[in-house]
């Protein structure tokens, strides 16, 4: 009996695991996603339990905890901005032109700092 293998197609992802399901407000889930990733490190760095950091930012522990396991529908980015100020983090917003063509959107992303 020969064994015949059988190879999947690979497809490259876009960089956004959101926009390649096919969520329709995948740009806003991946921002709020790098977000959270931001928020999870500010709590581990300052060696917080998830109910002292909620006192800290604001939110029920319930709530929090959510949020950090990426249930963030209905939690805005202002909010998540507001938590991180509040763990002791500084948010810069940069507005600059859009190196891409004009007809095209601009792009929003956070970048964290090491």
């Amino acid at each position: 009996m020969r064994e015949e293998k059988v190879m999947d197609e690979i497809e490259r992802g876009s960089g956004n695991v959101y926009a390649d399901l096919g969520f329709p407000d995948a740009d806003k889930m991946l921002v709020k996603a790098h977000l959270v990733t931001a928020i999870r490190k500010a709590i581990a760095a300052g060696k917080l339990t998830q109910l002292r950091a909620a006192e800290i930012v604001g939110m029920p522990q319930p709530r929090l905890s959510d949020m950090l396991r990426g249930h963030f529908r209905g939690i805005s980015e202002t909010k998540m901005i507001e938590c991180l100020a509040r763990l002791g983090h500084d948010v810069r917003i940069v507005v600059a032109r859009s190196r891409r063509r004009r007809k095209q959107p601009g792009r929003i992303e956070v970048l964290q700092e090491a």
